[in-house]
């Protein structure tokens, strides 16, 4: 049956995060804690197509995840059953008015489970862009709150604040947790010369397969709770990050890069597992090419991705980024940029 005309044609994106200086102190059980991060497009992209609803309809949201080629269709005051519960559970916590079939189309411009925190931002941006659709605003704080709410709440997953933040604010960020979940966001200011040589220099490296974060989260809190695990390296890791704020206002790369490189230290000490083979293989093809700084993204551990802060010499940057290219397993390098956008919608007419 041909559907009726197209009622409303909505538009909303949210960029990636990556950089987390100071990730996993953003959580809980750090309780405290600091994280400067970079958000970086391209966005993940949200597309809502709404039309009036000719009958009474029992699956009125049809969600088509473009990266995964699938597709269905599911009741929003049930949303229970379907392949994708992050997207159902975030279309019921907006709600969909009684009178609109709903199309929802999601894209991603990276893998699946690259530890960019592409979940949260797929859920901010979806959840953002059902809330305009609704006439309804919320500020970036109460946003990234809803969003995090899906995956902690409801899907009862562990994850942080900073992704959904920075997917809300854009970047680069510093966030202050002084009593979790509360925070404090500050929006980096630098110079537009500082800018464009960190986006040259910023690389993105996938390690080849996905990653899921819940199960390392578990792992780690049953060994600091036991006290297998100490918790020197959150309280090290929130003061690099500090240190990386100070670095970034300052223009000082240098400084920036070795913060990166203690960060990724102090987290193979949290957890040696956090800091895959597959990492410890591009890091060593870093260092071989001069670059100034790495870390693994996220939570870290299989999978999941890399940023390496390359050498000021473009020639060793693009040696790196070759090299990197020739160590098969599906490692490869993705482009990126720097961005100061967080989520955004608009409509077209």
């Amino acid at each position: 049956m041909k559907k009726a005309k197209i009622n409303r044609l909505i538009h909303g994106q949210a960029p990636l995060r990556i950089n987390d200086i100071g990730g996993w102190t953003d959580t809980w059980f750090a309780r405290q804690g600091r994280v400067q991060n970079l958000a970086i497009g391209p966005p993940v992209e949200v597309q809502i197509k709404g039309w009036s609803l000719a009958k009474e309809k029992r699956k009125r949201v049809r969600i088509i995840a473009e990266n995964y080629k699938q597709s269905f269709s599911f009741d929003p005051d049930n949303p229970s059953s379907g392949p994708h519960p992050l997207l159902q559970q975030a279309v019921n916590l907006v709600g969909v008015p009684a009178d609109l079939e709903l199309e929802i189309s999601l894209f991603s411009p990276v893998p699946p489970g690259m530890s960019t925190g592409t979940s949260a931002s797929v859920c901010v941006a979806l959840i953002g862009s059902l809330l305009y659709l609704q006439n309804k605003s919320v500020d970036p704080n109460e946003l990234a709150s809803l969003a995090h709410q899906v995956e902690t709440q409801r899907l009862k997953q562990q994850c942080g604040i900073q992704d959904q933040l920075c997917a809300t604010f854009g970047g680069p960020l510093f966030i202050e947790i002084n009593q979790y979940p509360k925070n404090q966001v500050t929006k980096l200011a630098i110079k537009p010369e500082l800018w464009a040589e960190l986006e040259r220099r910023l690389v993105l490296i996938y390690l080849g397969k996905p990653h899921l974060s819940t199960s390392l989260h578990e792992t780690i809190i049953r060994r600091l709770e036991t006290g297998e695990a100490s918790f020197r390296p959150l309280i090290k890791m929130a003061a690099l990050a500090e240190r990386a704020k100070v670095a970034l206002e300052r223009g000082d790369l240098t400084a920036y890069g070795q913060i990166m490189i203690e960060n990724n230290e102090w987290q193979r000490q949290l957890g040696a597992e956090l800091i895959s083979r597959q990492a410890d293989q591009v890091i060593s093809l870093a260092k071989k090419f001069k670059a100034s700084g790495w870390k693994v993204n996220g939570a870290g551990g299989e999978g999941g991705s890399l940023t390496i802060l390359a050498s000021p010499d473009d020639c060793w940057r693009r040696k790196m980024i070759e090299a990197i290219g020739n160590l098969g397993g599906g490692i490869r390098f993705l482009p990126l940029y720097l961005t100061s956008e967080g989520f955004k919608v608009w409509e077209s007419h």
